[in-house]
């Protein structure tokens, strides 16, 4: 199962990034599996009943505020491209702030969720799907690090 989360993570991280939009992350996914990562999230919670539609009316809601910090990520990134060959120290600055805002709100998210799962499911389920969601946006962190470039580097790999 890990395997299956981690190349979802790389294939939509991989995806948004590289085309640069803010593509819904439930096409990408159906493109590469033929399903939403909604679908990969209650499999991988495997829950019935009672459960199973309390978990997803909280789900529902998770993801409509997870997309949004998603989108703030990518117009991030986004501006950190476009500012990249001309960036100032106020420019830099703007973008790290973001980052670290949109950082912290994740956390706030999680946060808030969990206690909501937890109410609804209980803790050890709860803790599944906080679990799931970090390990998610851990890959898809270090899956975007890994392809954009350091301040500077391009510039340290010219041929004088």
């Amino acid at each position: 199962m890990k395997k299956l989360l981690l190349l979802f993570a790389v294939a939509f991280s991989s995806a948004t990034f590289s085309q640069s939009t803010l593509k819904d992350d439930i096409d990408v996914v159906q493109s590469v599996y033929g399903r939403s990562k909604s679908e990969l999230v209650n499999q991988y919670m495997g829950l019935s009943g009672t459960q199973a539609a309390d978990f997803a009316k909280i789900y529902e809601a998770y993801e409509a505020e997870r997309k949004k910090l998603g989108e703030e990520k990518i117009n991030l990134i986004n501006q950190y491209a476009t500012d990249y060959a001309a960036l100032t120290d106020a420019k830099a600055d703007v973008i790290v702030k973001g980052v670290l805002k949109n950082n912290t709100a994740y956390d706030k998210l999680y946060s808030a969720y969990y206690e909501k799962v937890k109410k609804a499911i209980g803790a050890i389920n709860a803790t599944k799907f906080i679990q799931l969601e970090i390990y998610l946006q851990t890959e898809i962190r270090s899956s975007l690090q890994n392809a954009i470039p350091f301040v500077g580097e391009l510039e340290m790999t010219k041929v004088k």
